[in-house]
């Protein structure tokens, strides 16, 4: 689904002031070299319309009296104005260049941050795409417009009052004349404002769709190939970009009819008042001088008008990005519950008075946040123990919710209802970090990252050494380790698709198990080994379960026989516990699922009623 429907553009954009205004926690501890470098913007901006003057007092003066000399002084001091304006525009960007890289780098690890921090629905719901480009492109465009936008929309304003006021000292008459257009393009530029911004949200929305689909269409380079479906992903992407051109190409019209007046008026102020002040040279109410040199500045004052324009469109590209990057910031992190210090399960403190009590699911009660209104609960009131020191099976058809149940023990997520505990403290009690230090989980789908084995493996004890790694990976059967070009240096590669799916689950299997984890959950993880690697890793894993709690999502008798009990989950229920053959003999819907007999009969209630997230 594109994001786009996701989260659409605002029908009524915010104000770009109040959503840049939100910059200001980051912007303050670098405040005063910004303020800085817009003080010595502006006395660099100020020695320019200095220079009319020298070229007034030059016209009436050395040119009127012919004078040489003069005249070379004269262009002396205006080379001097030159060289001392281009030098403070040098300093202004040497105030703000390390700053602004420092401040784009602290939001960008707070977004990162945030991300980590955000549960795994917030996740599901959100394109990497959109996250990518939130994290990149947006934080690029706050830095570029606090570095030069912000500065000069601030330093042209003062130079345009600073240059009226030398305008109207001149001249005042001719000055009103330039002043006529102001009122009309305020007008102009509150009506384009609001367009803009929200063609700029549009498209800045569709630059993470776009995102998303390359970095899918990469990832999943093997399965375009292999399926010949480089043609469909290819129209997909011509129309995601398509959409976006028509968004730039508005982006532009509105852009160029905003400079056609910005630009036109200002011209047409000009000429009126280039024919009426040569008329009063003529008639000899005005000196050539002061008509010389209150064209020079008029004409200095062209670009800051001219660029307002530009700085108008970049301020509105800043405030959307701004307001992207906030979308995320502002999501709400889950409160963390407990302390890490608290009542730990099994822990020394409580060790006299409470005993280990192993995993227990008391009316557990589950649904995703984006099932369909109206749809029944996946989870509808799971009651299991898990005794500790014990391993239990958990088998059910496809769709049974097997692996959200498992997810609800690290609290990937959050039961709606019922209570999750591990030896009898409740689970929602601890903070993530305390909790996720008692549980490890190994995927169905393993997932590596671009990183040494080492360092993959050793993600499940952090404070692990080299005998906590050989011995993961002689318990994962991970031989292959040592035949790899460096050994446990050697890179895997983004996603781990340099190597083989058994070896990435045998990698994953091992990082579960490096850490020695209290409690450990192993959804269906032998299920791409080869039988004679599986019987290896089965006599290894055996020795680990031994001395844990363990929840183990099993699709194959092999893995079933590495529990000691089993539980049929149906219908959002524990349907039956008992040990293989006790359920063998006792549950028709057990010995189908082991027979392998067709999901689509029998065993056809305990599959959801509607699709989408909520059958993961």
């Amino acid at each position: 689904m594109p994001e786009s429907t996701n989260h659409p553009a605002p029908e009524r954009p915010r104000s770009a002031v109040r959503s840049l205004r939100r910059l200001w926690p980051y912007v303050k501890p670098i405040s005063h070299r910004l303020f800085g470098s817009a003080g010595v913007a502006v006395v660099a901006s100020c020695l320019a319309l200095l220079i009319p003057l020298v070229l007034k007092w030059i016209v009436d003066g050395p040119v009127a009296d012919r004078d040489p000399s003069g005249v070379w002084l004269g262009g002396g001091l205006v080379l001097l104005l030159g060289l001392l304006e281009a030098g403070l525009f040098g300093v202004r960007r040497w105030l703000v260049a390390r700053p602004m890289a420092a401040l784009e780098a602290r939001m960008r690890a707070d977004l990162y941050h945030r991300l980590q921090r955000l549960p795994v629905s917030f996740h599901d719901r959100w394109g990497s795409g959109q996250l990518l480009s939130r994290a990149t492109n947006d934080l690029q465009i706050l830095r570029m417009f606090l570095t030069f936008p912000m500065v000069f929309l601030a330093v042209n304003t003062a130079t345009i009052v600073a240059g009226f006021g030398i305008l109207f000292v001149q001249r005042w008459s001719l000055g009103l004349i330039l002043l006529g257009p102001v009122v009309p393009l305020v007008i102009l530029c509150s009506y384009f404002e609001a367009r803009y911004q929200l063609a700029s949200r549009t498209a800045q929305d569709q630059v993470g769709d776009l995102t998303t689909l390359v970095e899918e269409s990469v990832l999943g380079i093997r399965i375009i190939k292999a399926f010949g479906r480089h043609r469909s992903q290819a129209e997909a992407f011509r129309r995601q970009s398509r959409e976006l051109r028509g968004t730039e190409l508005r982006k532009a019209r509105l852009l160029a009819d905003l400079w056609m007046v910005i630009v036109g008026l200002p011209d047409v102020a000009l000429g009126a008042a280039l024919v009426l002040g040569s008329v009063q040279v003529a008639d000899g109410d005005l000196s050539a001088g002061t008509l010389v040199a209150f064209l020079s500045t008029a004409l200095a004052l062209r670009w800051p008008v001219e660029s307002l324009g530009w700085l108008l469109s970049f301020s509105n590209e800043a405030a959307t990005a701004a307001d992207r990057v906030f979308e995320v910031l502002d999501t709400e992190v889950p409160p963390e519950t407990g302390t890490e210090t608290g009542a730990a399960p099994g822990g020394t403190a409580d060790e006299g008075t409470r005993p280990a009590d192993g995993i227990r699911f008391s009316g557990v009660r589950f649904r995703y946040p984006d099932a369909p209104e109206g749809s029944p609960d996946l989870l509808t009131g799971i009651d299991l123990h898990i005794r500790s020191g014990e391993t239990v099976a958990l088998v059910g058809s496809t769709g049974s919710g097997k692996t959200t149940l498992t997810s609800l023990i690290p609290r990937l997520y959050e039961p709606t209802g019922g209570r999750v505990s591990l030896d009898g403290t409740d689970a929602a009690l601890l903070t993530r970090s305390a909790l996720r230090s008692l549980v490890a989980t190994a995927f169905e789908e393993p997932t590596l990252f671009s990183a040494s084995v080492r360092e993959n493996v050793l993600m499940g004890a952090p404070d692990g050494d080299e005998a906590d790694l050989l011995r993961a990976l002689e318990i994962a059967q991970c031989d292959f380790v040592h035949k790899l070009p460096y050994g446990a240096d050697t890179q895997v590669g983004e996603q781990g698709l340099s190597l083989s799916g058994g070896q990435r689950q045998r990698l994953a299997l091992a990082r579960a198990v490096v850490g020695r984890p209290r409690f450990l959950v192993l959804d269906d993880p032998l299920s791409a080994l080869d039988v004679h690697t599986e019987a290896l890793v089965e006599a290894a894993l055996r020795q680990v379960l031994a001395t844990t709690t363990a929840l183990v999502v099993a699709h194959r008798p092999s893995t079933v026989m590495l529990a000691d009990r089993v539980a049929l989950l149906s219908e959002g229920r524990i349907a039956a516990v008992g040990t293989h053959q006790e359920l063998l003999s006792s549950s028709p819907a057990y010995r189908r699922l082991m027979s392998g007999e067709d999901e689509a009969g029998p065993a056809a209630p305990d599959r959801p009623q509607f699709e989408g997230s909520s059958t993961r």
